[in-house]
């Protein structure tokens, strides 16, 4: 029986030697895995544009101050539980296996898609399940993400690496923005479409996967650090939940930064992270391996990468935003329709991140990552000063343009700095590396969501209260109600404005407008009045915002002229070239 069995097991070793041995097994590697991390990151943004038909579905108002909490996890759990998970997922896969992980994690993203899709609740209930579902749901997507580049990065040489992570790294990036237009279009047909549409492709990858990836990398035998583990979790959870709440209002104030329940996630779980850093000094086998930080070009490529995910995270809110609050309605838009036409006029970002991505990617292949990852940092920031100098109710030509020219950066950076990054790890390194580049760059959307919610909503309370107070006094609004609608917290704003709501009829509500005569309730609430009066207020914290874009991608282009020259990881290296 023993020999039968020894027998079977040749064979389907001969089998997955003959396959991996064949010319085109790389390429199904890299349309699989480009697949996988496009599908992961399609649904990191997909319901931004949905949320408005998502709420209507479950009939919840996501604007009642009870609601913003939930809201806002709706949106950011999906990322908050990718950013914490990614490198536990990276670490088992060179523990058991990188395309197990990856199978794995293909086929809870896809159950938890269906699990979505048939939600049958509502009111509260309805959307704690979507956001329960939607963390599961991150779970595959973690690990999707963490063993996606190390997979590609096991079986494409170092000369062709570069043109490989760069078509994976911008599809992954390009999947952020389509997802903006998958769910704009989806939503207002069936908001269950919005997590359906993963299914099919979801059953397709996991099978497809399932039969033919191999494991072809170095595995790595060892214990679970548990113990690194569990502080790495608490701490990020702790500061990116601590992010989350301090953007809402608390007693009175605009934000809840001095909340004490906030101020204790976030300083607390900066605590733990350092016992956690002190953990993994300490751990024989640590989940963590902080000793991958002395080489130099990981080290320079993960900053670059945080600074440039800072610098680009909160950019597709602010554009949001911007669109649907104030130019899109006063060029012609109703309020209901802005989500849709919001994504599509954000095309030329998608557009630039497609063109300069994988030719970036072969020209590091080439010349290494230092140049061309600089060079698009500088671009970008050039692109975000671009965008500072245009009025907010702009010419749609030259808008592009620096959508185009930004997206161009972003790209030119993206391929050769995660090339950079995975060419300096070891082989028996590659998932955890890539777990703890991706926790970088995950983390980087939360923290970037917070800093740019933070710096709008601070530009706003400035003058905002009284640009709403005499704006509605002066078409027919009572001063009590005037008053009461221009001390609401600043964030209520910017929620209507990105859910693509009507923002003065939300705001005064019917009774008010009711009571008015039927000219002045109709100009209130017509596509220019609101435009025209957050324009100045809204102005203020857009200067804000991309003055902290520009210094983030021009910090991340220092960080990437740091890593040195064409380094490759070898088993005996000679000094890497400086």
């Amino acid at each position: 029986m023993a020999t039968k069995t020894q027998l079977v097991r040749s064979k389907r070793q001969a089998r997955i030697e003959q396959a991996v041995a064949s010319p085109h097994y790389k390429w199904t590697v890299l349309v699989n895995a480009t697949l996988g991390v496009l599908m992961a990151t399609i649904n990191s943004s997909i319901m931004l544009i949905a949320l408005p038909d998502i709420f209507r579905g479950i009939q919840v108002d996501p604007l009642t101050p009870g609601n913003t909490s939930m809201l806002l996890w709706l949106v950011m759990g999906y990322m908050v539980v990718t950013a914490v998970l990614v490198v536990t997922f990276g670490r088992l896969g060179d523990m058991y296996g990188r395309v197990k992980m990856y199978n794995a994690g293909f086929a809870i993203f896809t159950v938890f898609s269906v699990l979505l899709s048939l939600t049958w609740l509502s009111g509260t209930a309805g959307v704690l399940w979507l956001i329960i579902m939607r963390v599961l749901q991150g779970v595959g997507g973690a690990m999707l993400m963490a063993n996606s580049t190390a997979i590609i990065t096991d079986v494409f040489a170092v000369e062709q690496r570069g043109l490989a992570l760069g078509l994976n790294q911008v599809a992954g990036i390009a999947g952020s923005f389509l997802g903006l237009i998958i769910g704009g279009l989806l939503g207002p047909l069936d908001w269950r479409l919005v997590f359906l549409v993963s299914v099919p492709v979801g059953l397709a990858g996991t099978v497809w996967a399932y039969l033919s990836l191999h494991d072809t990398g170095i595995r790595q035998p060892a214990k679970l650090d548990w113990w690194g583990n569990a502080t790495f979790a608490v701490g990020l959870i702790a500061v990116l939940v601590g992010i989350t709440y301090g953007i809402q209002p608390y007693d009175g104030n605009t934000m809840g930064w001095t909340n004490p329940w906030v101020l204790a996630a976030l300083i607390g779980g900066a605590a733990v992270l350092v016992v956690f850093c002190w953990v993994e000094m300490r751990s024989d086998e640590p989940m963590f391996h902080l000793a991958l930080f002395r080489i130099r070009a990981f080290t320079a490529g993960n900053l670059a990468s945080l600074m440039s995910g800072i610098g680009r995270g909160g950019l597709m809110f602010i554009l949001i935003i911007w669109l649907q609050g104030i130019w899109l309605p006063q060029h012609g838009y109703s309020f209901e329709t802005t989500p849709l036409w919001a994504g599509i006029y954000m095309l030329p970002l998608t557009a630039g991140f497609l063109i300069a991505g994988p030719v970036s990617g072969w020209l590091s292949d080439h010349h290494g990552a230092r140049l061309l990852a600089t060079l698009g940092m500088v671009v970008a920031a050039a692109s975000f000063l671009w965008l500072l100098v245009l009025p907010v109710n702009f010419t749609y030509l030259p808008f592009s343009l620096a959508l185009l020219v930004n997206g161009l950066g972003m790209g030119l950076f993206a391929a050769p700095n995660r090339a950079g990054i995975m060419n300096a790890l070891p082989p028996n390194r590659r998932g955890v590396g890539a777990g703890m580049s991706t926790t970088f760059q995950n983390s980087a959307m939360v923290l970037s969501i917070g800093i740019f919610f933070s710096l709008m909503i601070t530009g706003l309370a400035r003058t905002l209260p009284q640009t709403l107070s005499s704006g509605l006094t002066a078409h027919g609004v009572a001063a009590a109600d005037a008053a009461k609608i221009a001390q609401l917290p600043p964030v209520s704003v910017l929620f209507s404005s990105l859910l693509g709501y009507n923002p003065v009829q939300t705001l005064l509500g019917p009774k008010v407008l009711s009571a008015l005569p039927a000219k002045d309730s109709a100009f209130l609430t017509g596509r220019s009045f609101f435009p025209s009066l957050i324009s100045g207020p809204f102005a203020e914290g857009l200067a804000v915002a991309f003055a902290f874009a520009i210094a983030a991608c021009l910090v991340a282009a220092f960080a990437s002229a740091l890593r040195g020259g064409k380094y490759e990881y070898k088993e005996h290296p000679a000094s890497p070239s400086k």
